[in-house]
């Protein structure tokens, strides 16, 4: 016999939702044969039986949320099968009391001598399970969406296994409201928490109301943090104090680069189906400067530098202003241009749609935010720990240069140009040997004969 629990599903993930149980209690599991489904704030996933047998015992329904380590069932040897329907029906009959025993209040409220108004107060509890229960079976990150949007559960179709909702069903939801195609869901939902947040007292009041953003003056709305929000913060909180930060910048000419992607980038994009960019660029060099480079890709533990023989590239991520994934590309020593490009191309996609698996977002060795993306010139990235370095690649833009000419002359150009800024553990090296990995990094992109990897 083994207790199945809720396994660690990333490294500021504390708890889980299970949404789904794929076996029934008296059901054979095989050995790694999907057992339940669990959602977090980060990934929705399916996770395997530890052994092989049968389910004796579900402690956990669907719809609950329990911490990382909670019991959440039982599988059995072939002979427990006997026990397991005595033990099943507990956790059955121990949601049925509820709106039952609620049954007989409203018969009670109903006689001619008790004022009306007891009545609507007992009966409101009646609809209260329905809210709750549809509010127990949402992930957490879905539960959210609701309540900052103000919608109303009943009104959004769910698309999920068994009718659940799922975090895109609430997108398309209020991308219907924001056109007009659903107006009847929002003017319903909305009336309802805004008397509360209007209060003169919000601060108090904030707790009871159903949208997180609660009115606090004329001039100041009071907006709780979310979960991932919260314990982001703690992490990096974590690694400043852990870490004693040092920065630094090299500036990069992609005229190189650009050659290349200008040859490529249509055949690329029709044979892969999305754009070349720059980032697998700068992530092909950066896996090969880590070669000559190997303290920049280690990890620390105590008082040892823990040295990687092998890179797993993370990729920071942002999910829509709600937080940051850093799925990783594994063993990227071995891969060239393309292959490095499909694997970010994948990993970013679904973890924008929390499709990846939690393997696939941690035990990363160095990892590269791609802040140029948004815009940013020069950005000082916090240490992802236990690594010893980060690397920001920042926004490319046309600027002049200085380039060289035939016959040892010097002339202006005008060519892509961006930084590449790196935050670094000052306890792993000194700043020579962070700058010249940068110097290696920026030597690779400006001179590689890059139609080779193609």
């Amino acid at each position: 016999m083994a207790e199945v629990t809720l396994p660690q599903l990333g490294e500021t993930v504390t708890e889980g939702t299970i949404t789904r149980w794929f076996k029934k209690v008296g059901d054979t599991v095989a050995l790694d044969e999907p057992l339940f489904e669990v959602s977090t704030d980060k990934v929705d996933t399916e996770v395997p039986s530890p052994i092989a047998g049968v389910l004796t015992e579900i402690r956990v329904p669907e719809g609950e949320t329990v911490p990382v380590g909670a019991v959440i069932g039982v599988v059995g040897d072939a002979g427990a099968v006997v026990a397991a329907p005595v033990a099943a029906p507990a956790p059955v009959v121990e949601a049925a009391p509820a709106p039952v025993a609620a049954a007989p209040a409203p018969v009670v409220a109903a006689a001619p001598v008790v004022a009306p108004a007891p009545a609507p107060v007992v009966a409101a509890p009646v609809s209260a399970p329905a809210t709750g229960n549809d509010n127990r079976l949402l992930s957490p990150v879905v539960r959210r969406l609701v309540n900052e949007h103000n919608l109303a559960v009943d009104s959004i179709a769910g698309t999920g296994p068994g009718g659940r909702i799922t975090r895109e069903d609430v997108l398309d939801h209020i991308d219907k409201i924001a056109t007009g195609a659903t107006p009847a869901a929002p003017a319903a939902a909305a009336p309802t928490p805004r008397p509360a947040a209007a209060s003169p007292t919000p601060v108090v009041s904030a707790p009871s109301v159903a949208a997180p953003v609660v009115r606090a003056g004329e001039r100041d709305d009071v907006v709780p943090l979310t979960k991932i929000r919260q314990l982001t913060g703690a992490h990096m909180t974590m690694s400043l104090s852990v870490s004693p930060h040092a920065f630094s910048v090299v500036e990069v000419d992609y005229a190189n680069v650009d050659n290349t992607r200008a040859k490529t980038k249509d055949e690329f994009k029709s044979a892969e189906g999305f754009s070349l960019t720059y980032l697998p660029f700068i992530s092909r060099a950066v896996v090969d400067a880590l070669a000559d480079f190997p303290h920049m890709n280690a990890s620390i533990s105590g008082t040892d530098l823990i040295v990687h023989r092998y890179v797993d590239l993370g990729i920071a991520v942002d999910i829509e202003g709600l937080g940051l994934l850093v799925p990783v590309v594994r063993s990227a020593e071995g891969k060239r241009l393309r292959a490095i490009a499909r694997e970010i191309s994948d990993l970013a996609t679904r973890a924008k749609t929390r499709k990846l698996s939690p393997d696939e977002i941690q035990g990363g060795t160095f990892t590269i935010s791609n802040n140029g993306s948004a815009g940013s010139v020069l950005t000082m990235a916090i240490i992802n720990q236990p690594q010893v370095a980060i690397l920001s690649t920042d926004a490319i833009v046309r600027k002049p240069v200085v380039v060289n000419v035939p016959g040892g002359g010097e002339s202006i150009a005008i060519h892509p140009v961006g930084h590449l800024a790196m935050s670094w553990d000052h306890r792993a090296f000194d700043g020579a040997y962070a700058a010249g990995f940068l110097v290696r990094v920026k030597e690779i992109l400006e001179t590689r004969d890059w139609s080779s990897e193609f």
